[in-house]
């Protein structure tokens, strides 16, 4: 490997389109797994995509998630953090809270939910039979299937998933938004979940929700405020990721028939097919999962100084050719993956296993529904979400 150059190049390289990612990651895989960048916000810091050294920075406490709270540090988007919710603590802290909800996000609680998704999946796809065709899988499954399941979860009315959506496409708008809409958001979040926590005060249930309400007015475990932001924190990330890439995988699975082809032909191969959707499908339009050193580290072959900021690529990671053998291939039944889509570390996604539960029993759906299920349109005709920090398709046509 050559000597990483510490001439900063500007980041993002350029605009996301559908679900490539830019060519520019490969090579810097090769040739500087960590390397410095311009930023359009916060100015340089070091872009990691290699998959080795991105392991590292996630499992070291050196670096740390909390330091960007309130910080001008480089960002690819105007938004400068400021809520201390989970994703943006270091340990005591994160681990306190992290604590309250694992056994709601526990392979066994998503494994007891499995039977109750299934029925709510299969009534969607038998509404999309009934409609069509055509019909828009976004629209009659992708959407509809998180938001219900986050919504029993945690205890917000499904009927109000237009408005969670809403603020949402405002939260994770990219580089050109205004920050005041994206701050205007987060406002009626704030606000819409401290109405329904006083509604569990008044007429407790048994959801999340309830449970924090007590872990807070009850045993003190989290301040007021960690209580609203830890609500908004879980429904916005039960809604978006899982949303866009049932989206993105359904897009991957009919662009080439013969993969869904495969997959109908035995529906076990679900779960396999999964992890490499999971790997092959980038989600982050540009790097994030921000870190700031805490002390003088090395990384790779660069020593990253106190108070220095690294932007991680996981997904340029899971395309690296030192791990996955044929990196770039889509390969539906690759038997060992070890990616980092849901990163890696202290900070794991906590609803890992609910996301999986609901991939697997989206695609199982539509394969049991509509065995038949193909795109209604060219590939150069689907349109894709621009100037957002998350990827996805707005509409996907289908037939069958």
């Amino acid at each position: 490997m050559t000597a990483v150059q510490h001439t900063a190049e500007n980041y993002p390289f350029g605009a996301v389109e559908d679900l490539s990612i830019h060519p520019r990651c490969a090579a810097l895989r090769r040739e500087a797994p960590v390397s410095r960048v311009s930023l359009p916000y916060g100015g340089e810091g070091w872009l990691v995509v290699g998959h080795e050294q991105i392991r590292f920075v996630l499992s070291d406490r050196r670096f740390s998630r909390a330091a960007l709270l309130g910080a001008d540090a480089p960002r690819t988007t105007p938004r400068i953090v400021t809520d201390p919710t989970i994703l943006h603590l270091d340990p005591p802290d994160h681990t306190r809270l992290r604590r309250l909800v694992a056994g709601a996000f526990a392979p066994r609680r998503a494994a007891a939910l499995r039977p109750e998704v299934e029925d709510v999946a299969r009534d969607l796809v038998d509404q999309m039979r009934a409609e069509g065709p055509p019909s828009d899988l976004v629209r009659g499954l992708a959407r509809p299937l998180p938001s219900m399941v986050m919504s029993e979860l945690l205890g917000v009315p499904f009927a109000d998933r237009d408005q969670f959506f809403a603020w949402s496409a405002q939260v994770v708008a990219g580089p050109d938004a205004d920050p005041a809409s994206i701050r205007e958001a987060f406002t009626g979040l704030r606000r819409y979940l401290s109405e329904r926590i006083a509604e569990r005060r008044r007429h407790p249930t048994d959801d999340l929700l309830s449970a924090l309400v007590s872990a807070r007015d009850e045993h003190d475990r989290l301040s007021e405020q960690e209580l609203v932001v830890f609500g908004v924190t879980l429904l916005l990330a039960g809604l978006e990721t899982t949303t866009n890439q049932l989206g993105n995988f359904a897009y991957h699975l009919l662009a080439e028939p013969h993969r869904w082809e495969w997959l109908a032909a035995d529906r076990s191969r679900i779960p396999v097919a999964v992890e490499e959707l999971l790997r092959y499908t980038p989600i982050a339009a540009t790097a994030g999962f921000s870190r700031v050193a805490t002390e003088d580290v090395v990384v790779g072959d660069v020593t990253v100084r106190t108070g220095e900021a690294l932007l991680l690529d996981l997904d340029a990671a899971n395309r690296d050719e030192a791990v996955f053998d044929h990196a770039e291939e889509l390969r539906l039944d690759r038997a060992e993956n070890p990616h980092l889509a849901f990163g890696h570390g202290a900070h794991f996604c906590l609803g890992a296993s609910l996301a999986r539960m609901e991939l697997e029993v989206g695609l199982a759906a539509l394969l049991e529904g509509l065995p038949g299920l193909r795109l209604a349109t060219t590939t150069d005709r689907l349109s894709w979400y621009r100037n957002r920090v998350v990827r996805g398709i707005e509409e996907l046509p289908v037939t069958w």
